[in-house]
Order: C-alpha cells, then sequence, then structure tokens
C-alpha cells in the first residue's frame, strides 16, 4: 500500500471515531429536551467547537491546504452538528442565555471573516496561506485540548473518575493517534502538534482513571454532571 492510500485509509478511520467524539454529548441534549431547559449546562465548549471546526474547514480547503479532503470533511460534520446543539441551547435557553450565545457567534463569525479576508488578500502561496491559517488553528486546538485539566484536577481533589467518562477518554485517545499518523504522513505539522497534545492528555486521562477508580464512590452525588461537562473534541 502506497503512503497516500494508507493516508486516505487512516483518514478514513480518523473521521469514524471523530464523529463518535462529536456526537458524544448527545444523551446532555436528550436531557435538555426532555426537560425543555438547558438547565445548569453550558453552551461555551459547543460555541468554541464551532469556530474551532470553522477554521479547520477553511484550512482544509485546497485555495490553502490542498489533499486534505478527509480533514474537511470530519469537520464540516463536526460544524452541522454543533450548530444543531446550539440551536437546541437557543430554544430552551432564557433570553439572557440566548443574548449571550448570539453575542458569542457574532464575534466568531467577524473574527473568521477577518481571517478569511488577511488570509486571501495578504498570502498569496499555498505555504503562507497553510501556515498562517495553520498557526490559528493550532492555537485554539491547544486552548480546547487544555479545557479537560478541570477535570483532571477535579478527579485528583476527589480521589474520583464519576464524571470522566472511560470511554471519551479512550476515543480522544484513538482519534488524537489516527490524526497524528494523518499528519505524520503528510507532516503536517500544524495537524500534528495538536493532536500529539490530544493523545499526551488523554494517556494522563487514562493513567488518573486506572489510580483513582478503586477509589471512587459511584453513588456520590456531591458534582453535577453540568460542572464537569468535557468539551466537544475536534479531530484536529
Amino acid at each position: 500500500m502506497d503512503s497516500d492510500a494508507l493516508r486516505t485509509l487512516v483518514g478514513i478511520l480518523g473521521n469514524i471515531i471523530a464523529l463518535v467524539l462529536f456526537l458524544s454529548p448527545v444523551p446532555t441534549f436528550v436531557t435538555i429536551v426532555k426537560a425543555k431547559s438547558v438547565q445548569a449546562f453550558r453552551p461555551d465548549p459547543y460555541v468554541a467547537t464551532i469556530l474551532n471546526c470553522g477554521m479547520w474547514m477553511f484550512y482544509s480547503l485546497p485555495i490553502v491546504r490542498p489533499d486534505s479532503l478527509l480533514l474537511f470533511t470530519i469537520n464540516c460534520a463536526g460544524f452541522t452538528i454543533e450548530i444543531v446543539f446550539i440551536a437546541i441551547f437557543l430554544t430552551y435557553s432564557t433570553w439572557g442565555g440566548r443574548k449571550k450565545i448570539i453575542i458569542l457567534l457574532s464575534i466568531e463569525a467577524v473574527f473568521a471573516a477577518a481571517i478569511v479576508v488577511v488570509t486571501l488578500t495578504c498570502f498569496h502561496t499555498n505555504a503562507s496561506r497553510s501556515m498562517f491559517v495553520g498557526l490559528i488553528c493550532l492555537f485554539f486546538n491547544i486552548l480546547m485540548y487544555a479545557a479537560p485539566l478541570t477535570v483532571m484536577k477535579m478527579v485528583i481533589k476527589t480521589k474520583s473518575v464519576k464524571y470522566m467518562p472511560l470511554g471519551l477518554s479512550i476515543a480522544t485517545f484513538a482519534s488524537s493517534i489516527v490524526w497524528s499518523v494523518y499528519a505524520i504522513l503528510k507532516y503536517d505539522i500544524c495537524l500534528l502538534i495538536p493532536n500529539a497534545l490530544g493523545t499526551l492528555f488523554a494517556i494522563v486521562q487514562l493513567i488518573l482513571y486506572a489510580t483513582y477508580y478503586g477509589s471512587t464512590n459511584w453513588d456520590d452525588v456531591d458534582y453535577k454532571q453540568s460542572e464537569v461537562q468535557m468539551p466537544s473534541t475536534s479531530n484536529a
């Protein structure tokens, strides 16, 4: 199997695993719809993921980073899923909650439009465009992968892994590994760095899970799920 065929196969696998990650918050939104209220759940992770996916969609276009179709497809899917999630928040939030979401989305839209304009007017080669947009994507991805640090801190403090789902940690580890391989096969440093960090964070989560599983009180209700809500995870 040549490198291009292998990269395509890895990319397809990455799409499947990342799609599972994007859909992992579905139970949360089933709860919201049934209760007809967002309760204490926060929209911030989903609003942030919309911008993250949007930036990676732009990065993977032929005018920026050619031959990145599979990176585009999964982020397009993620973008669509997050839009649905946000629509549910808008439906069941109070007016104050809706106002906050609309303001954040407006800021993101202006920011994304500015990045597109600057990229297309100031950079005239694929190499320069992909480096500029890639660094922006890299910055946002590092922030997103660092978000679970608050959950890991709580695990250490409480000696409980009740609200750090094992399945999500395993899926994050698998997704980060697969997309790291995908990046290495085409030497895409902007894609490799965040996924290497994602792999590291996932390994730490798995170690914490193994360490504190025995001391976890599964009947403990001191912490609400909404307080330790895991962010939606991008593949990149």
